[in-house]
């Protein structure tokens, strides 16, 4: 199976949620089960079959995170010898080209990117158009309104 890229704090995270599933989810779907069951027929009983599909859920999820956890590559930039380049969990600033405005993006695993946030995944149009890149490049970056052109002001690796 392909290795998973993750940051730090991506498969912290990640180990935290599946803590919670198996500690705190899967038991509480357990006593939901348990008394649906207790209220007799269960094939007229939306109850068990909300607490069975809820189980259905949770399983599949720690299923998911086990296997993402098990497969993953942790990646700390800090301790890489890239020399300003862009890589797998740099922070990069960039200049929009046409507007002038400045956004701020860290590239992440695909389970950790939420651009509300300024994380972008390693496999979006933006990320592989930086990758590689150093401050003062300019990356141009395909997008569904045409190519724009960012200029990468700086490079973090925190």
């Amino acid at each position: 199976m392909n290795k998973v890229p993750l940051t730090v704090l991506g498969a912290e995270l990640l180990r935290n949620e599946l803590q919670r599933l198996k500690s705190v989810e899967r038991p509480t779907v357990i006593a939901a089960i348990a008394e649906a069951r207790s209220h007799g027929d269960l094939s007229e009983n939306a109850e068990y079959d909300a607490a069975k599909e809820r189980q259905g859920f949770v399983e599949g999820r720690i299923k998911d995170l086990e296997g993402k956890l098990s497969n993953a590559q942790i990646i700390d930039p800090r301790h890489l010898d890239v020399e300003g380049r862009v890589v797998f969990g740099a922070t990069v600033e960039l200049a929009d080209g046409a507007t002038g405005d400045e956004v701020r993006y860290q590239i992440v695993g695909e389970d950790e990117a939420d651009i509300k946030q300024g994380k972008v995944s390693v496999s979006s149009p933006i990320a592989r158009a930086l990758i590689g890149k150093y401050a003062g490049d300019v990356a141009d970056v395909q997008t569904p309104g045409g190519v724009r052109h960012f200029e990468i002001l700086d490079v973090h690796y925190l």
